[in-house]
């Protein structure tokens, strides 16, 4: 493990180097400060709206924002290497293609949760400042909503690497990492919606919950809008929210699922890539 940690130290360093932990951070903070600040205006209230307010608004964001950042930090890790020509050189050291499979995504992952730590949680210290009555259900739903938020950030760092290792071309790999980002966050619930719209009462409530935690991102929508009251009442996902412990459970078993399953076929692939 040792080397797969040494790869994840360089990995970070070159993040920072790069200013990609500096930029995604700055993103990050950017919008949760401003959602915090104009948070109010669905209640009616002048400044900071309640935390809750924000916690459903920053994952409306994190939704489209996370799994983007997420591919573009993964989508040219291993193909990447390959057409710089340094993939050969990594592998002739005494290092297992999973210790440097393993170290890239650890690595990516620190970049990730650095940026959403810091950008989230700048914001959350400034409604905490702002605020004279959070709750202590708000704050859990805050600080869920930024675990989980690095949880679907890895994800797609996953997915990008399963994408990397397969194909042969960076342009390649940026493509399929755009189509999947479109497919998963964006198509996917157009299409949901659409078999709803005309008529989808036949999937029923289990189905239907069913197809939403087969997506990452509907998953993480359900986890972070559906627990706690004090996100539900503002959703109109009251009735989710009075089974909320097997929402979330539900929820989390999804995206770990999420995680593993893409970065093992990830591992696989990788095993048999020529460098």
């Amino acid at each position: 493990m040792r080397a797969a940690f040494v790869i994840a130290r360089q990995e970070f360093l070159d993040a920072l180097r790069n200013k990609w932990v500096l930029s995604a951070t700055l993103v990050l903070a950017g919008f949760a400060l401003t959602l915090a600040y104009l948070g109010s205006a669905p209640v009616g209230t002048v400044g900071v709206a309640p935390l809750g307010v924000t916690v459903v608004s920053l994952s409306s964001l994190t939704v489209f924002l996370l799994p983007l950042l997420g591919l573009l930090l993964s989508y040219d890790a291993v193909v990447g290497e390959s057409e710089r020509g340094t993939l050969l050189l990594l592998l002739s050291y005494p290092v297992r293609r999973w210790q440097f499979l393993m170290g890239k995504f650890l690595g990516h992952l620190v970049v990730l949760t650095v940026a959403v730590v810091m950008g989230y949680g700048a914001a959350g210290l400034f409604a905490a400042w702002q605020l004279d009555n959070i709750t202590a259900q708000e704050a859990c739903a805050y600080g869920v909503m930024m675990a989980s938020s690095i949880l679907l950030g890895a994800v797609f760092v996953g997915l990008g690497y399963t994408i990397s290792s397969f194909v042969r071309e960076r342009a390649t790999a940026a493509g399929m990492a755009l189509s999947v980002w479109l497919g998963l966050v964006v198509i996917y619930d157009f299409i949901l919606l659409g078999v709803l719209t005309k008529g989808g009462d036949f999937l029923g409530n289990g189905l239907f919950n069913g197809l939403l935690l087969a997506n990452p991102a509907d998953a993480y929508r359900l986890l972070n809008l559906s627990s706690f009251d004090v996100t539900a009442n503002l959703t109109g996902m009251a009735g989710l929210a009075s089974n909320g412990q097997a929402t979330a459970i539900a929820s989390l078993i999804s995206l770990a699922l999420w995680v593993a399953v893409p970065t093992v076929v990830a591992g696989l692939i990788f095993s048999r890539r020529e460098p």
